[in-house]
């Protein structure tokens, strides 16, 4: 991946996105929600490195999902590795907060193996991305392990995902929504501190 299509990914995944038109069309099957990923670059992190929220309308400042995300140059792709947090509440409203977001540490963070996302150009201009192979993305669901099939598709304007659980014996969906993929559209850029001193990451 060469340095412009690079630095385009990352510029692109620091925002916020909603889906207030989705859910405003279809409130049956989905929830207002909304995603952000914010540089976390400075004293603790450097370069390619992202916190990360996902949190209902009614209730922003508790999200119901969180995470660090550091990304990794290589040949034909960008890959995302997926961090959780030991303590997710004491950070929670990073992604609105500056003050918030100077407390996550990187001694917060636990890797989750098998989970990175890898994403590649597509043509439209944008960056497709999927869960990297091996179908070692473990997430426990109601008492039983089900491993993670994650899509995204990402553009200047939109962010487009779908996450589901299958069980590893059988094959068969578990969870995850069945009525399509959440679609969103961006409503901020975080994008102003990115430049060309993130090419200087190092790569895998």
């Amino acid at each position: 991946m060469d340095d412009d299509c690079f630095l385009r990914f990352c510029r692109l995944l620091a925002g916020r996105f909603t889906n207030r038109d989705q859910a405003a069309a279809d409130p049956v099957h989905f929830a207002h929600i909304h995603v952000a990923f914010h540089p976390l670059e400075g004293a603790s992190f450097g370069p390619g490195w992202y916190y990360s929220e996902q949190a209902y309308d009614h209730d922003l400042w508790s999200p119901y999902r969180q995470g660090v995300h550091r990304l990794v140059r290589q040949d034909e792709l960008v890959r995302v590795e997926n961090y959780s947090l030991k303590d997710p509440v004491a950070v929670a409203g990073a992604s609105r907060d500056a003050t918030i977001r100077a407390t996550v540490q990187p001694g917060q963070l636990t890797p989750r193996l098998g989970c990175a996302m890898e994403f590649r150009a597509n043509a439209t201009g944008g960056f497709t991305g999927s869960v990297e192979p091996g179908r070692r993305c473990l997430i426990p669901r109601d008492g039983q392990l089900t491993y993670l099939v994650s899509e995204v598709e990402m553009d200047e304007e939109r962010w487009i995902s779908r996450d589901r659980g299958f069980d590893p014996r059988t094959q068969a969906q578990r969870w995850g929504s069945e009525h399509g993929a959440l679609r969103f559209r961006r409503t901020e850029r975080y994008d102003q501190g990115i430049g060309p001193h993130w090419l200087r990451m190092r790569e895998a």
